[in-house]
C-alpha cells in the first residue's frame, strides 16, 4: 500500500458493506479467533467467500486488526485513568507520536471541547500513574495542562448483534 502524508498508509475508497459484511464484522467483534468455518456456516456462505470478504475487509482497513480483550486489573494494571490534555494549537501530530510511546496507554483520540486530547491510560498501580503524569506528560513541551480522572470500575461492551 502506498505511504501518504505523516507515514500514514492510505487506503482505497471504502467499498459499501452489505447485511453478510455487517454479519462477519460482529461474528468477528465477538469473536475474533472464529474459524472461516464458522464464520461462512453462520453467515450462510461459502468459506472461500467468507475468506475473500474477510481479506477484502482487512484490505480496506474495515478491520484493522485482530487481539484479545484484556481484564487490565488481572494483567497488573489495576489503575486506569482518562486523561485529558490541553495542547498548543497545531501540535496534535507531534503529540500524539509522542502519547502513542507512553507506557499503559490504549486509546488517544482528538476531541472537541473544553479540552483537546483524551487519553486512557493502564498502569501498575497509582504511583506509575502519578509518575506517567506529573514526569511524562507534563515534559511534553506541547502540553500545556492536564486533568486525570481515575476510572473506579470500567466494562468493554459487547457488539450489539
Amino acid at each position: 500500500m502506498a505511504e501518504g502524508q505523516e507515514g500514514t498508509v492510505s487506503l482505497p475508497p471504502a467499498r459499501p458493506l452489505d447485511a453478510i459484511d455487517q454479519d462477519i464484522l460482529r461474528m468477528l467483534q465477538a469473536d475474533g479467533r472464529a474459524s472461516i468455518r464458522s464464520v461462512a456456516e453462520r453467515v450462510h456462505v461459502s468459506r472461500a467467500n467468507a475468506y475473500a470478504r474477510i481479506n477484502r475487509l482487512v484490505e480496506d482497513g474495515v478491520i484493522r486488526g485482530f487481539g484479545a480483550r484484556v481484564d487490565h486489573e488481572r494483567a497488573g494494571h489495576g489503575t486506569s485513568a482518562y486523561i485529558t490534555l490541553k495542547i498548543v494549537q497545531n501540535t496534535w501530530r507531534t503529540v500524539r507520536e509522542q502519547l502513542r510511546r507512553l507506557p499503559g496507554a490504549s486509546h488517544i483520540a482528538l476531541v472537541g471541547g473544553d479540552f483537546d486530547v483524551l487519553l486512557l491510560v493502564h498502569a501498575p498501580d497509582n504511583r506509575a500513574l502519578r509518575e506517567l503524569v506529573l514526569t511524562r506528560l507534563q515534559a511534553i513541551p506541547e502540553v500545556q495542562s492536564t486533568r486525570t480522572l481515575l476510572v473506579f470500575e470500567e466494562e468493554d461492551l459487547e457488539p450489539q448483534g
